[in-house]
């Protein structure tokens, strides 16, 4: 059996998590506040993920750069690719909240989208 201690990012409270971890089937959380507490003990434990938010260079913009993030969360063992795949990158202002810049990003499934307004020189 395996023990896991975790803080809770599902929402404000930051609940403390002892994760249980009996076998892939039997996993036991305690120390949350409530069921995301739970829920995100759990996941945090077999399959982590997470949002990706970074940078890409903007050629005849406002702007130099606009900031990007992944449209959903990915495996976190894929962060480094992710970020691999941003670097040298660069778009054709304008730009618009919600672009995609890149589809399916790093073979996750997930697209890299703009998440600020640029508008052309």
């Amino acid at each position: 059996m395996a023990k896991k201690e975790l803080t809770c990012i599902s929402c404000p409270l930051g609940c403390n998590l002892e994760v249980d971890i009996i076998d892939e089937d039997n996993i036991k959380v305690t120390g949350n506040s409530c069921k995301r507490g739970e829920a995100y003990g759990i996941k945090e434990c077999t399959n982590p993920t997470r949002i990706v938010t970074s940078t890409v260079l903007v050629k005849n913009g406002t702007e130099e750069v606009v900031p990007v993030k992944t449209e959903r969360d990915i495996p976190k063992g894929k962060i480094f690719d992710c970020v691999k795949a941003l670097k040298g990158l660069s778009v054709e202002a304008p730009v618009k909240i919600g672009d995609v810049i890149i589809e399916n990003i790093s073979g996750t499934g997930v697209s890299i989208l703009a998440t600020k307004n640029v508008d052309r020189l």
